[in-house]
């Protein structure tokens, strides 16, 4: 049957690409108000035949590889996550909220890659030539090697790119490119993957490393359809409060390397610089003797980071107590305070519950479990817990503590920054075999946890708070 030449209209949601014939307010797929926009799809050509001789599969023990050549940018923190370096001819997606410092991190890299005698260069679609030189300066970004291109015209790029060969470009951003190929405007799902594609294709074949900027949406996502995540061989997202200097860059798929790596930077005036010591930077402003503070350790892809937890315990003035959660996970707080009401004989229903994870980082491991616990009956009973101490261990429905893995790694990290003793799941020891100074004290369920950890009585009874 032949293929109609008539353009047809199609609405596209823009958060996960889902067609309707008409328009809707809410998307049926993603259950998103208002982002179903209406594009112009031009009829596709017909399947033919290839021609010449086929392409036959071949046993994979017989396939030969080339040896897997990266660019050490000399970026501890950067290199890290990426998995050692940049892969030539890889395409990286890098996402995070606006003003989060993105371009400036990838401003840094470039001068970085810049100083190994590497071409570099930066295409700007949202700020012009004179606008990210004044930002080059204030960052001290200045080479020969880095070359800058104010355009979002993708053929225009791609003709800058045949003429002249970049070991890596930097595509910012990939919402702001668009093809005149098609009617719809810069920054819908058929700009993005359309432009997307190319960038990828070219970078297949030239072997330069491509790094696409990608704006987010509210929820946190990185827009556009999520086709887009898959295509890209790794992605990485830009995290952080405004409000705090630490900056999160996370890994959440790497074709090259280990995925949830994280590298800590701290922006400072003249940019994004490496953290050394997490863990010492984290705990660095840490009260000792405050009640419902305590000490984790959350290991993120191979780095173990020691943080505080901080909950805090009030009598609701309002008939529905609240339960406010930051760097945490709110349905696991959730359930953790259902346990702790069972299992610990601590009602909470007329108090209020806020926990908060120091230091603008998140984290949804459950080896905080128990650090989330201690730290809210701490809270409650107005008893400091133990400030040498570090807290690690799952927490079952039960009440019980479960053992977690890489607990060797956790403990070495504790020891080091000069923690005197480590609470954990009875079900970790046998793994230890006193392989460490730091006093390893095992658990099997919270009340003995909570006798092992607070260092003074009660200052108020839970008669009287009853």
């Amino acid at each position: 049957m032949a293929i109609s030449d008539k353009i047809k209209t199609i609405y596209i949601c823009q958060v996960c690409g889902y067609k309707s014939p008409r328009w809707l307010g809410k998307c049926p797929e993603c259950g998103t108000w208002d982002s179903l926009i209406e594009e112009k799809i031009t009829p596709t050509k017909r399947w033919e035949e290839p021609g010449g001789q086929l392409e036959m599969p071949i046993p994979v023990t017989k396939i030969t590889k080339d040896k897997e050549e990266r660019i050490i940018t000399g970026a501890r923190e950067f290199d890290r996550v990426m998995g050692g370096g940049i892969v030539n001819g890889s395409v990286t997606l890098v996402g995070g909220d606006p003003g989060i410092g993105k371009s400036t991190l990838l401003l840094q890299i470039s001068e970085s890659v810049a100083l190994k005698n590497k071409k570099v260069l930066y295409v700007s679609g949202e700020e012009s030539a004179k606008q990210v030189k004044i930002r080059a300066e204030r960052l001290g970004v200045l080479s020969d090697n880095l070359e800058v291109l104010a355009e979002n015209n993708l053929h225009y790029i791609l003709a800058v790119l045949s003429q002249r060969k970049f070991d890596v470009v930097i595509i910012d951003s990939i919402q702001t490119s668009y093809t005149q190929e098609l009617e719809s405007a810069p920054g819908s799902v058929s700009q993005i993957r359309e432009c997307a594609y190319r960038f990828i294709n070219y970078a297949k074949t030239s072997g330069s490393s491509f790094f696409l900027i990608g704006h987010v949406t509210k929820e946190g996502a990185i827009a556009g359809p999520k086709v887009l995540e898959h295509m890209v061989d790794t992605v990485l997202y830009f995290e952080g409060e405004k409000s705090h200097t630490y900056r999160l860059l996370r890994s959440v798929k790497n074709r090259f390397g280990s995925t949830n790596e994280l590298g800590i930077f701290q922006m400072m005036a003249k940019g994004l610089v490496e953290v050394e010591n997490p863990s010492r930077a984290f705990l660095s402003e840490r009260r000792k003797d405050s009640p419902g503070s305590v000490v984790i350790c959350s290991i993120e892809g191979t780095r173990p980071l020691l943080l505080e937890l901080q909950a805090l315990v009030t009598p609701s003035t309002f008939g529905m107590p609240q339960r406010v959660c930051s760097g945490v996970d709110y349905k696991r707080v959730s359930l953790l305070l259902a346990v702790l009401e069972k299992m610990g004989g601590i009602s909470l229903s007329k108090y209020d519950v806020f926990v908060n994870l120091a230091g603008g980082v998140r984290i949804e491991e459950p080896a905080l479990d128990l650090g989330i616990i201690t730290a809210i009956a701490s809270s409650y009973r107005d008893m400091p817990i133990d400030p040498e101490a570090v807290v690690i261990g799952e927490v079952g429905l039960s009440g019980e503590i479960r053992t977690v893995d890489q607990i060797e790694r956790r403990i070495k990290e504790a020891e080091k920054l000069g923690f005197k003793r480590c609470i954990l799941s009875q079900g970790n020891l046998k793994e230890i075999e006193n392989k460490f100074s730091i006093q390893v004290i095992g658990t099997r369920e919270i009340n003995e946890t909570f006798r092992k950890l607070f260092i003074q009585k009660a200052r108020r009874s839970e008669t009287e708070d009853k």
